[in-house]
This record gives C-alpha cells, structure tokens and sequence, in this order.
C-alpha cells in the first residue's frame, strides 16, 4: 500500500551531507502548509504539466524545492561571484542557488512510466509533493506500469522505499541501468566512496538485490516499446537518459545531465560538485545537447524546475532552454 507521510526524518544538515555539502540546506515552503509552494524555478507554483509527444501524453511533476548557500567549490571550476553573475542573466536573485525536482511521466502504448521516484516524503521540508502532484494531474502511483531510474543519487531513488529497505512499489516494475547498478551494488566500492556516498551504497546493497520487480537494462536497450536508454556517463558512473519516441516525435529524459540551467546548460563547462567524473560529464552533457538540437527533440531535466521542459538551442558557447508551453 502506497503511504505518505511528510514527517520531517532529515534536518536540513543531514540532507546536505548526503551530497556531500559542508553547510546546511535553507528550504522553500513547507511540504506540510501546502501542496506546492512558489519559488525561483517554479513561480506559477505548479504542481504538474501536460505535454504531447507524438501520440505520447507526457507529465511533468513538481517534487519540491530547496535553496542552496552559495559555497566555494559548488562549481569546481567556477567562482561565486560567476554563478552569481550567470544567475542574474538569468533572471533569477543571485543571493541564494534555487534547485528545484522534476519528475517526468510519460503515457506511451498503453504504459504508464515514470522516470525516477523523487526524494520521498519525509525526507526534508519543502520536497517529497511527488504523489500530492500526481493526485493532482490525475495520476494514481499505484498503476504505474514501471519507475525507470536514470541513477541512484538520494533524490532520484528514495522515493523507491516505502520504510526502512521495502519498496514502496512493489506491484511495479522497477528499471535500473545495469551499469549503475554494477557500480553501486558492488560491495568493494563503499570504501572507495566519500563518507557522505558510503550510504547510498549501503542501502541499495542491502535493499536492491532482494527486490523481485527489479530489472536490469544494458546501455542502449529498448526499456519498453518507444522508450530507449541512452547512457551519459559522469554525473556517475551508470547515468543513463532516455529516448522517448512516439510517431515523428522524440523527447530526451535526461534527468541530471545539467543542474539547473543558469549553471551547467547556460556553462556546459562548469563542473558541479555533484559530478562523479565531471570531465565525462561534460563530455556526455555536451554530446547529448548537440543531439537534442539536431534532433529537435524536446528534453525534460530533473532540475530545471517548471515546466520542466523543453527544446534546447545553442546560446553562444553554452545552451539555452526554450520551456514548452
């Protein structure tokens, strides 16, 4: 049975830690006043959005948001005062960096599939509004078809467990990439971890590998019909986007291929510190958006706030996202 529960489990301290961040977190909102709150990457406070692809019905859904301290070494090849700058071009206040989850829904060929599982409730305040949203574009989480994941960063698959190591869809077919999978299953890779990844690891090890709805897909494998998996490695290892093909149309699920777009779109170039290998990254986040325009493609990224989407096109010696309507 599907439960929510919007206690608060983490502080704003400890959900730092778990990437990795020397301070703590200021939230937006709160996941207990209100379903979804304004903030910088979702003014309109929308909780979700429709699109078509093709004959494919696509969703995006509102997780929730959080604002981020500035801190030296948020982009390793960056200064403050340039992710202020490329915030302020940006339109948006350059006291704070806003980050926002979005989780992408996509109705294709009788299938209901969702790409990742959000933060989870509870997590911290001001996110885990995945199923608060769904209720509210009239999906039910219980009749998903299958979550595919792109990796296993805390805010992509937390949203999987119900409570301690059960999953919480467990009527549902979960999609993992094999390489992702191979990495953080691994037993012999937590004591080459940071301390602040050591428990991702250890949960999916002790979690994962019990889990009878859980389906493993090879680099480039057709997930199901009209959906493909696309790896892009370095943001970690086994980071895989999806190609979502319906009639003439495509779309790019590219979860966290970028941050949000006034960082790593608009500077392909800056290294976040969230990226495993952030050269791969770059190379793979470069790759991807020259394909994505070639293609004329619409993308969704898992940070981009809402919408959520939209086409890419080359602004100067970066990218620009053009949101759909």
């Amino acid at each position: 049975m599907l439960k929510l529960n919007r206690r608060t489990v983490l502080s704003g301290a400890a959900a730092a830690a778990a990437f990795g961040l020397n301070g703590p977190l200021e939230i937006i909102g709160s996941a207990i006043a209100e379903p979804v709150a304004p903030s910088p990457l979702n003014p309109k406070a929308l909780s979700f959005h429709k699109f078509k692809v093709g004959d494919a019905t696509v969703t995006t859904l509102f997780d929730g948001a959080i604002i981020r301290d500035h801190a030296p070494g948020f982009i390793r090849n960056a200064s403050v005062d340039d992710v202020k700058a490329s915030l302020k071009a940006m339109g948006l206040s350059d006291e704070n960096v806003p980050n926002a989850y979005t989780i992408t829904v996509v109705e294709i060929g009788g299938k209901t599939v969702m790409f990742d599982a959000g933060n989870g409730a509870g997590r911290t305040p001001g996110v885990g509004l995945l199923h608060a949203s769904m209720k509210a574009a009239g999906l039910d989480p219980a009749k998903l078809d299958a979550v595919v994941v792109t990796h296993f960063h805390p805010d992509h698959i937390f949203g999987l467990y119900a409570a301690g190591d059960a999953p919480l869809y467990a009527a549902t077919e979960i999609v993992v990439p094999e390489a992702e999978y191979a990495y953080w299953s691994d037993p012999s890779v937590i004591e080459k971890l940071p301390e602040a990844r050591r428990g991702i690891a250890r949960r999916v090890q002790a979690s994962m590998p019990g889990w009878k709805n859980l389906r493993r897909v090879a680099a480039d494998a057709e997930v199901i019909p009209g959906v493909r998996a696309t790896p892009t490695p370095g943001h970690t290892p086994g980071h895989t986007s999806y190609r979502v093909t319906s009639g003439a149309q495509s779309m790019l699920v590219l979860g966290d291929v970028t941050n949000i777009p006034a960082v790593n779109l608009r500077n392909p170039g800056w290294h976040v510190m969230f990226d495993q290998d952030a050269a791969m990254a770059e190379a793979s986040r470069r790759r991807i958006m020259d394909q994505a325009i070639a293609d004329k493609a619409i993308c969704t990224g898992y940070h981009w706030g809402m919408p959520g989407a939209g086409t890419i096109a080359k602004d100067g010696q970066g990218y620009a996202l053009v949101p759909v309507a």
